[in-house]
């Protein structure tokens, strides 16, 4: 058995930023302390923290009053921000940057009365969260077949925005088919798609004619995860989402297979690591480390955290993950990615 790891894969720099906060909260502040949805989509990141004593909430008023209230790395709406300066609530916000320009392409929009129309997925944290920011001003579209069932009050002031997690070529046709709807539709200066999204997916693409099988490591209601098992599924090419090597069904594979491996921006380290010694040990796989492109993006810690432990904006923006901080982690290395985070040359 052969493997295709493709490289850029795992964490991006917004999960690590995002993981960061909570574990600089919690050696700050102690536990239990609250996290307004999933960290991360990652159901294995989750369940560590959720060990260690981090409550996870849907509900604000299932914060206790004048506790820390951590934002997840998908960000929230002004409403949720209301209730939880209502309840005197600590918060700290680890909402992704690449998340944070959504937002305020969102409010830029709507500022200037446009009807702005977001591309993304029903029900997720992060369409929940921009949607909000002009709930009055804003509807969403899924699909190209959206399109047509849009209706908007002046077809001359129309913008889009895009959910960050999204299959850049299932966006570019929504956004395609828009512009012919709306010939004067103006998008956001650069496009949403995060980085790092988009090299996990350039990867997965670029390796596919060499592969037999592909193996994503990833959460079910991980958005950029799912993105990547599609992109395989429709080269034609079996595709597995997976949180880990013990779900892996033997009949997926021989012994004579070429398989790729990725793993999506929320997954960690460790379960990649994992999937390769065990298809080393059971199938006698020899791994083949395929780079696409370097990452060397970091994101420095909110104002909150930079605050509280006395760090400069200078000394944040260098922070990563020691050896020792990651071999106590309860799920093995969260941000030990085999290549470096980076952004694109054009972000």
């Amino acid at each position: 058995m052969k493997i295709l790891l493709a490289s850029p894969h795992g964490f991006c720099a917004g999960v690590v930023m995002a993981i960061e906060c909570l574990e600089k909260a919690i050696e700050l502040y102690g536990t239990p302390i609250f996290v307004f949805h999933e960290i991360v989509h990652n159901k294995l990141v989750v369940e560590g923290f959720r060990r260690r004593g981090v409550v996870f909430v849907e509900n604000i008023d299932d914060v206790p009053e004048g506790n820390h209230l951590l934002y997840s790395a998908h960000g929230v709406s002004p409403e949720i921000r209301r209730q939880a300066h209502a309840r005197r609530l600590k918060t700290i916000d680890a909402t992704c940057p690449l998340v944070s320009k959504v937002h305020l392409e969102a409010v830029r929009f709507a500022a200037a009365e446009y009807t702005v129309i977001f591309i993304g997925h029903d029900g997720h944290d992060e369409a929940v969260g921009t949607l909000g920011e002009a709930p009055k001003q804003m509807c969403l579209v899924e699909t190209v077949d959206d399109v047509d069932r849009v209706e908007v009050d002046d077809p001359k002031k129309v913008a889009y925005l895009t959910q960050t997690t999204l299959s850049v070529d299932d966006a570019n046709r929504i956004i395609e088919q828009l512009k012919q709807r709306f010939p004067q539709i103006v998008g956001p200066h650069k496009q949403d798609i995060c980085y790092a999204t988009q090299n996990r997916q350039d990867a997965v693409k670029a390796l596919i004619p060499e592969a037999d099988i592909v193996l994503v490591l990833g959460s079910r209601n991980s958005s950029n995860s799912n993105r990547l098992a599609e992109i395989a599924e429709e080269a034609g090419k079996p595709a597995y989402l997976i949180d880990n090597a013990q779900e892996i069904d033997p009949d997926w594979l021989n012994s004579d297979a070429t398989v790729l491996v990725t793993a999506g921006a929320s997954a960690p380290e460790a379960v990649v690591v994992d999937c390769l010694e065990h298809l080393k040990k059971n199938y006698g796989a020899v791994v083949e480390r395929r780079p696409l492109r370097e990452e060397h993006a970091r994101f420095q810690l909110p104002v909150e955290l930079r605050r509280d432990t006395g760090i400069s904006s200078n000394e944040s923006s260098k922070t990563r993950f020691t050896d020792e901080r990651l071999a106590n982690n309860p799920i093995g290395s969260f941000g030990r990615n085999e290549a470096p985070i980076s952004t694109r040359s054009d972000r």
